[in-house]
């Protein structure tokens, strides 16, 4: 059996036939069954080359004419022009007219195809290329893009274009301010009933770091952030800390986008460092702070087992680290604050003079949770109470964040050496992807753009 794909154009009541490619089948067979890969290739290549040409022929007859005297355009020649598309890179044949002289115009002579398609790849490719290449490595983005389509892009392209999309949504953001909270106590009243509460957990990842040819440059912070509320999708936001100017923007888009109101309730979770215990203030006049839990017992986890190596049932470390921990679960920071001051005194008699031993050490371990504990007291709730009312008291979820936007991309299955701004772009674009939302900002900037939506929760699982 042979079977002939062809092309038919009807243009100015005219039928034009073109003939694409011919197959041939023998007998059936599973491999014979249908079209293999190869011949779909062929086929989309086959039609868009034909469908593009008659395309581009009738945009030039148009553009031949003078907008303001109607008078015809001469031709000053013809250049081609490179264009990437899902189905394959094209040669388009491109003309240079002459500007009209009915108006002084800067350049004696212009090419209208060349202004139209001035970013050479479609955006249905751009779209593709940067929502994959926040899923998975350049690499392999570049390696699946070259199997499924009838195209051969190499994985510094698709690098660069994912930093031009991860620019252009950065470029999308406001301005940053110290505080976000609009209106009166009046106006807040006078809002419709809130809606859910929503809770935001935020954490901090650490990632390889690259610093021109030094390869082995340490590592750098970046900090994450999921908001959940009942009945609506989970929002991620996060950024590079040393490079981020908008951190606190960054977070207030995440809670528009979650529909946040004035009059809503917020809770927000955060393990009290340096670099984000000031980051949730001033976004909502009804939020509180908490201190995550899961990071305190952490903490404390560690002085236990320091404690374990040091014999002094005179000071009785154990015993009073448990009191301590105790006093934490009831928020009694008073207490808490008292306790680990008396420890801290107690330690530093008996090991103070007795630099390097494991006593020593477990001063100042002591002391440095001490202090962790004066500057986040603020933020000290009373766990139980909150725990029994079924009120959220840990950031765990956020931890799981942290792996979900650095550590599958960035660190675990695909180590790399990241430059901070690099990281910081990528980590904007991955955002977008599993928030669902980088294919509303392409119908921003492209009106016709329409793409179907695919699993993203299938494809970073995957990732």
């Amino acid at each position: 059996m042979k079977m002939t794909i062809q092309v038919v154009i009807e243009q100015k009541n005219q039928i034009i036939t073109e003939t694409i490619t011919s197959l041939d089948r023998q007998e059936l067979s599973p491999e014979t069954l249908g079209l293999n890969l190869g011949e779909a290739k062929q086929i989309t290549a086959g039609i868009q080359q034909v469908m593009t040409r008659y395309q581009i022929d009738e945009y030039s007859i148009g553009q031949r004419t003078c907008k303001d005297c109607k008078k015809k355009l001469l031709n000053k020649g013809y250049h081609t022009l490179k264009y990437r598309t899902l189905f394959g890179k094209m040669s388009l044949k491109s003309p240079r007219l002459l500007s009209c002289d009915c108006h002084n115009h800067k350049q004696e002579s212009f090419s209208p195809l060349t202004e139209l398609l001035s970013e050479r790849t479609s955006p249905e490719l751009m779209y593709l290329e940067s929502k994959w290449a926040s899923l998975m490595s350049y690499g392999m983005t570049s390696n699946l893009l070259s199997e499924l389509l009838p195209l051969k892009v190499h994985h510094s392209s698709i690098q660069q274009n994912a930093k031009n999309i991860s620019a252009n949504l950065e470029q999308e953001l406001g301005e940053e301010r110290y505080m976000y909270i609009e209106g009166c106590l009046r106006d807040w009243q006078e809002l419709p009933k809130p809606q859910m509460p929503i809770t935001v957990g935020i954490d901090g990842g650490y990632i390889h770091a690259r610093e021109g040819n030094n390869r082995k440059a340490g590592w750098f912070e970046a900090i994450v952030g999921k908001s959940l509320q009942e009945g609506k999708k989970t929002k991620r936001f996060g950024y590079v800390t040393d490079y981020e100017q908008k951190p606190k923007r960054k977070l207030y888009e995440m809670l528009k986008k979650q529909g946040l109101e004035m009059n809503q309730a917020i809770t927000f979770l955060s393990d009290g460092g340096d670099t984000v215990r000031e980051l949730p203030f001033y976004m909502s006049p009804n939020s509180e702070h908490v201190l995550d839990w899961f990071h305190i017992t952490m903490r404390m986890t560690v002085i236990k087992q320091m404690a374990k190596g040091v014999a002094n049932h005179e000071i009785g470390v154990e015993e009073k680290l448990e009191r301590i921990k105790w006093y934490i679960w009831h928020g009694e920071i008073y207490k808490v604050l008292s306790e680990l001051e008396d420890l801290v005194y107690s330690l530093d008699v008996e090991y103070g003079d007795k630099q390097g031993s494991k006593g020593y050490k477990l001063e100042k371990a002591v002391d440095d949770f001490h202090k962790y504990m004066q500057v986040n007291s603020g933020f000290i709730a009373n766990y139980g109470d909150r725990y029994r009312h079924g009120e959220v008291i840990s950031s765990s979820f956020a931890e799981s964040t942290v792996n979900e936007l650095i550590s599958k991309r960035m660190s675990k299955k695909q180590q790399m050496r990241w430059t901070k701004k690099g990281a910081h772009l990528l980590l904007q674009l991955r955002v977008k992807t599993l928030n669902g939302e980088l294919e509303e900002h392409f119908i921003n900037w492209y009106p016709k753009f329409k793409l179907e939506n695919t699993n993203l929760a299938t494809m970073a699982a995957v990732a």
